[in-house]
C-alpha cells in the first residue's frame, strides 16, 4: 500500500475498517455496551479509541482543505466543521491527556459506530473522485488514515490480551536457528522512492555495517527458557543498572512459552540481559534492515524486534503535518523492526521504524541477536 495507487488505498481503508469493527464487536461482547476498562497506563477507553479513529480520518481527509498538498500541507490547517460538534475536544490525542479520556461524556457505542460509518463513507467518496493514477501527494492523507487505523487495531489486540479478551491471531511457525553472515558494507538508510513514507523514515544517508553474524530468526522460547532456568533473569550481572532497577520495581516474573516459536512480550531490558548472558548483543536498526533486505534466509514478521538503536531523527529530519507522530518521542523510545502477529499486512515493511519505551511488555515484542564477526 505504500506504493499502491488509488484502488490499493481503498482496499486498505476497507480492510482496516472491517478489522476495527470486528474488534469493537469482540470488546462489546466481553465488556458490555459501555466498553468500560480500568484507567491504566497501557489502556485506553475503547469508546474513545473508536471515536479517535473516526476523528483522525475525518480531520486529515474530509475536513482538510489542503489535503492535495500531501506531506507539504501545513500543520496549521483550517479544518472544516466536524460531523459531531464536540469531536475536536474529545478525540484529539494531542490535546486530550490520557487520564482525562475516562472523564469525557463520550457518545455511546451506537453513535460512535455511526461516526465511523459516516467518516468512512465520506473518505471513500473523496478517494473515488481521484483519478486511478492519482499522484502520491493526493493519496498521502488517505494512506496516512489507513495506516493510522491499522496501528490502532494492533494496539487494540495488545489491550485485548491485557484484559483477557480473546482475539485470534496467527501462530508463528517454529524453525531451526542459524546464524547468517552479514558482510562489511555500506548500507543506505532512509526512504528515497515513490509512495508513502513516515517522516522519521526520510533522510537518506549511508552507514557502515558488518561484518556480523546475525540470527536467522528471532530468539525462541526454548533459548529464552535456558536463560531463565540458568538463573540469568534473576542475576544482576546481565542487566544494565536501569534494566535491573526496572525488574526489581516491577517484580517482573519472566514469561514462559512453549516450543521454539519467537519469545514474546519481552522488554528491551530483558532482551539485552539475554544477549549479555549469551555473549551476543542486539543488532542496530541499520544491521537489522540491511540483513532483512539482503540476506536470503533472514526471517522476519513473527514479532516486533527490539534493536540497539534509540529512536532518533535521520539527518535533515522535517516533521510531516501530523506533528506528534515522531518528534515528541525522539530520545525516549527504542526502535523496533519487523512486524508482529497482529500487524496489518498494509503496515509491515522492512524499513518501517516502530518505537516504544524499552520497559513495555504488552506489545508482541521479541528480539534476535548478533555478534561481531
Amino acid at each position: 500500500m505504500r506504493t499502491g495507487g488509488r484502488d490499493a488505498v481503498g482496499a486498505a481503508l476497507r480492510d482496516g475498517r472491517a478489522r476495527t469493527l470486528d474488534l469493537a464487536a469482540r470488546y462489546r461482547a466481553a465488556l458490555g455496551p459501555q466498553l468500560q476498562v480500568p484507567c491504566a497506563p497501557g489502556l485506553n477507553p475503547p469508546l474513545w479509541e473508536l471515536g479517535h479513529v473516526a476523528w483522525f480520518q475525518d480531520w486529515w481527509v474530509r475536513r482538510n482543505p489542503q489535503r492535495a498538498l500531501g506531506a507539504a500541507c501545513p500543520d496549521a490547517v483550517s479544518p472544516r466543521a466536524p460531523h459531531r460538534p464536540q469531536a475536536d475536544a474529545w478525540y484529539d490525542s494531542s490535546r486530550v491527556p490520557h487520564a482525562q479520556r475516562w472523564q469525557l461524556p463520550l457518545p455511546d457505542i451506537e453513535a460512535t459506530l455511526d461516526d465511523l460509518q459516516r467518516t468512512q463513507a465520506a473518505t471513500l467518496d473523496l478517494l473515488a473522485a481521484l483519478p486511478a493514477d492519482a499522484p502520491d501527494e493526493a493519496l498521502y492523507f488517505f494512506r496516512l488514515a489507513a495506516l493510522h487505523e491499522a496501528m490502532h487495531a494492533e494496539a487494540a489486540c495488545y489491550m485485548a490480551h491485557a484484559l483477557g479478551i480473546p482475539v485470534p491471531l496467527p501462530a508463528p511457525a517454529a524453525s531451526p536457528q542459524a546464524w547468517l553472515a552479514l558482510p562489511r558494507q555500506a548500507h543506505i538508510l532512509g526512504w528515497a522512492g515513490p509512495g508513502f513514507a513516515f517522516d522519521n523514515e526520510l533522510g537518506v544517508h549511508t552507514v557502515a555495517v558488518g561484518p556480523v553474524a546475525i540470527d536467522a530468526r528471532p530468539v525462541g522460547w526454548d533459548d529464552w527458557a535456558r536463560f531463565v532456568d540458568a538463573g540469568g533473569h534473576a542475576d544482576p550481572r546481565w542487566w544494565t543498572p536501569h534494566g535491573w532497577a526496572w525488574r526489581q520495581r516491577e517484580r517482573r516474573v519472566p514469561p514462559r512459552g512453549e516450543g521454539d516459536g519467537p519469545a514474546l512480550h519481552l522488554s528491551c531490558h530483558e532482551a539485552e540481559a539475554w544477549c549479555r548472558w549469551a555473549g551476543r548483543r542486539l543488532p542496530t536498526e541499520a544491521e537489522w534492515e540491511c540483513a532483512a533486505l539482503t540476506l536470503p534466509g533472514f526471517r522476519w514478521g513473527q514479532c516486533w524486534e527490539w534493536t540497539a538503536s534509540d529512536f532518533a531523527p535521520y539527518p535533515g529530519f522535517a516533521p510531516h503535518p501530523y506533528r506528534d507522530y515522531s518528534q515528541p518521542w525522539f530520545g525516549s523510545r527504542r526502535v523496533l523492526r519487523g512486524a508482529g502477529p497482529a500487524t496489518s499486512a498494509w503496515l509491515a515493511h522492512p524499513r518501517y521504524r516502530n518505537f516504544f519505551e524499552p520497559q513495555r511488555t504488552d506489545i508482541h515484542a521479541g528480539f534476535r541477536s548478533c555478534a561481531n564477526a
